[in-house]
């Protein structure tokens, strides 16, 4: 149960963090954020014209979900690295971003595709959305929030050992990233929930490449030799993709077009 406030139901721009969130604030639309590497991955798929089914799970159903749908798994990074010259896709979007002849990708992620389902399980709209997508996000979903539709945007953060959110920085990042361009002129903060106002904050605070190259989940990767993927998850709105969830699967929000999905009034 929400208790009353935590819902950010009295602003149409709204921001909560991980599975919890995702399910205690919902909106119109819902945008979820994994920048190291989920959703950063996924918009590269995209780029390349791939369709993207996420899944919950990284175990044998992921490879039998695979099959069901005709498409190729993507393995772990380091999976990957074992695997030598044999041909694979890895979720490591530096190596997606070299792969040829892949139209159907299952990509596991506990995280960012528990968040994506929930979000959708809510009625929601789920959009993904990194820094290489974030005005392109923004930009579909302005004219929708000027129409009265809410948004909450969702920075799915990590895990640590003990299986509690660990809030990632880049994520906040990301999902200010996607806010700051909804927020406009709104300089009174009256269209945007507190929470939303923060990650803005936090991301114009940004130093771009050097903070993701710095923070936590940036170092855990750099010093395993995955430096490429961070630089890659670093750049800011080089994409126009604009993942949509529709079924099972993420596509392009520029070649498929959902029904709006039913407004719920701000305060409601």
């Amino acid at each position: 149960m929400t208790l009353p406030g935590h819902d950010q139901s009295r602003f149409p721009l709204r921001m909560e963090w991980g599975p919890t969130g995702a399910q205690a604030v919902t909106a119109d639309y819902a945008v979820v954020v994994d920048v190291l590497s989920f959703t950063t991955t996924l918009s590269v798929a995209i780029e390349r014209g791939i369709e993207v089914f996420p899944f919950r799970w990284r175990d044998a159903r992921a490879a039998e979900h695979a099959v069901r749908h005709g498409a190729t798994l993507a393995v772990g990074r380091f999976e990957a690295l074992t695997r030598g010259n044999a041909r694979h896709v890895s979720l490591s979007p530096a190596s997606l971003s070299e792969v040829e002849g892949i139209e159907r990708l299952v990509l596991p992620s506990p995280n960012g595709s528990t968040i994506a389902f929930a979000l959708a399980d809510s009625g929601a709209q789920v959009l993904g959305a990194c820094l290489r997508n974030a005005g392109a996000v923004a930009r579909w979903l302005a004219p929708k929030v000027a129409d009265g539709a809410s948004v909450v945007v969702v920075p799915a953060g990590e895990r640590w050992h003990d299986g509690t959110l660990r809030p990632a920085v880049e994520d906040l990042w990301g999902a200010g990233a996607v806010l700051a361009g909804l927020v406009g002129e709104d300089e009174a903060g009256t269209g945007a929930s507190p929470e939303a106002w923060m990650a803005v904050a936090a991301w114009q605070g940004t130093r771009m490449p050097a903070d993701l190259l710095r923070c936590a989940s940036g170092l855990e990767l750099t010093e395993v030799g995955f430096v490429a993927d961070v630089e890659i998850a670093a750049q800011h709105d080089v994409s126009e993709v604009v993942p949509l969830l529709v079924g099972e699967s993420f596509r392009d929000g520029a070649d498929h077009q959902p029904p709006t999905p039913r407004l719920r009034r701000v305060g409601s």
